[in-house]
């Protein structure tokens, strides 16, 4: 026959089962050793938590979650203005026009680039403009197909229109101003923008001459 529990506080040998004293509505607690291993494991992870919130909160020896972010961007900061610098020390007007430009492989990257992130404010056809049925649609950003450079038709100023946006003079067009594309594609993406733009409309850039 099943022998009742032992009643008292807690239990304090191993294997030892104990019957609480206190009950509740009827609800009563049973109490044993726990094993070794736990315990050292538990009071390990107590004294873990109070070294590492001193160290966290009260030194420099940890990061905080800001801190890291912050961190990397701006290596990623760093890394964008040192390949902007790499890149423009070997860009020119010329070599964006006799080079960049008459590459077919250079075009249809800047295509796809222009294509992915341009068309809704310049069009896929750069008339800044969308067909809805039979209406055209004017879209926020301006045509750039109608020969007119508001910031500069050269190609290096185009270049950097696109990575700075719109000056911070403009008022935009419609009110809209473009954002500096610089934030988020690479210079290289930007100058093949700029050889896809020069290949849409040659016209308009026929007078630069080659790089001596």
């Amino acid at each position: 026959m099943n022998q009742e529990p032992k009643r008292g506080h807690f239990a304090k040998e191993k294997g030892e089962v104990i019957l609480r004293e206190h009950e509740y509505d009827g609800i009563q607690e049973y109490d044993q050793k726990l094993p070794n291993w736990w315990l050292f494991t538990f009071y390990g992870a107590v004294v873990w938590f109070v070294v590492y919130w001193v160290l966290y909160y009260h030194t420099s020896t940890f990061k905080s979650a800001h801190e890291l972010v912050t961190q990397e961007i701006v290596a990623v900061q760093k890394a964008k203005a040192a390949e902007l610098e790499k890149t423009l020390a070997s860009l020119d007007d010329a070599t964006l026009v006799h080079h960049w430009a008459t590459k077919p492989e250079v075009v249809a990257a800047g295509e796809a680039v222009f294509l992915t992130n341009c068309t809704a404010c310049h069009g896929a056809d750069l008339s800044a403009t969308m067909t809805a049925g039979a209406v055209k649609v004017p879209l926020p950003g301006l045509p750039l197909n109608d020969h007119q450079w508001k910031f500069g038709g050269k190609p290096m100023d185009l270049f950097k229109l696109i990575n700075a946006g719109s000056p911070p003079e403009s008022t935009g067009h419609n009110g809209a101003k473009m954002q500096a594309w610089g934030q988020t594609l690479s210079p290289k993406q930007i100058a093949e923008v700029v050889a896809y733009l020069i290949a849409k409309v040659p016209e308009d850039f026929k007078d630069i001459p080659p790089a001596n």
